[in-house]
């Protein structure tokens, strides 16, 4: 994973070949290293012989669309996914985020935006790679998190998978138990900027931190609301 945008590997998965191209340019003119495919079997083909730091996916694609393809590759990998669609609609935006995408970005767009969501989501899927000291792994009801490897594992050591946005969430959370964190807070914390399409968008991705981490996330009680407030973590986290 870059640390930085510069030498990237991006994937663009994109049908239109004028956007394509577009998009690929822009990638070389910002010092990163693009890859155009033009569905969803292309894509897979190349993710199984190449290494890539982030995916731009198309929604709108032939045969299978971006949305099932994004449940897909989430299902399996942590690489940071941006999803570009011309839907603007924000049950479209949340849907994307649901199925586990970092961001997002609505057509017509510049070619500034994507590159700073780009350098945006990078930057965040890059935090907590390199060890430094204090990092030392947590563990909450028999979780046990490594902030370096950036590893969440449950309490039969199988390990789970999660976004970027997620893990960073976690990550707050564990280093602020019992504390009442605000939204604005949560964007703060996990680095998160202006990368989210709308501040609601934390809500989203703490209702899938959820899915992953609580016995039954319709009655949390690990990752709780508070109301007018924010969200809490009742869990007792020990470093090991």
């Amino acid at each position: 994973m870059q640390s930085n945008s510069t030498n990237a590997q991006i994937l663009i998965v994109e049908d239109d070949p004028e956007i394509g191209k577009l998009l690929a340019l822009t990638m070389r003119e910002n010092g990163m290293i693009p890859t155009v495919a033009e569905d969803g079997h292309v894509m897979l083909a190349l993710l199984r012989n190449n290494s890539f730091d982030l995916i731009l996916l198309d929604v709108m694609l032939p045969g299978e669309d971006g949305v099932s393809i994004c449940r897909k590759i989430r299902a399996e990998r942590t690489i940071p996914i941006i999803l570009v669609t011309a839907l603007g609609e924000e049950i479209d935006r949340i849907v994307g985020l649901e199925v586990g995408a970092d961001d997002y970005i609505t057509k017509p767009f510049s070619p500034r935006e994507v590159v700073a969501r780009i350098r945006s989501v990078l930057r965040r899927a890059s935090y907590g790679l390199v060890s430094t000291p204090g990092q030392r792994k947590l563990r909450f009801d028999g979780w046990q998190i490594d902030p370096v490897r950036r590893q969440l594992h449950d309490p039969s050591n199988a390990r789970i998978a999660l976004t970027t946005t997620e893990f960073d969430l976690l990550m707050a959370f564990c280093r602020n138990p019992g504390r009442v964190i605000t939204r604005e807070e949560l964007l703060s914390l996990t680095h998160a900027g202006l990368a989210g399409p709308i501040e609601r968008s934390i809500d989203v991705h703490i209702s899938r931190l959820r899915q992953k981490i609580e016995t039954d996330p319709k009655e949390p009680t690990l990752l709780q609301t508070v109301r007018l407030g924010g969200y809490t973590f009742t869990a007792i986290v020990e470093e090991t």
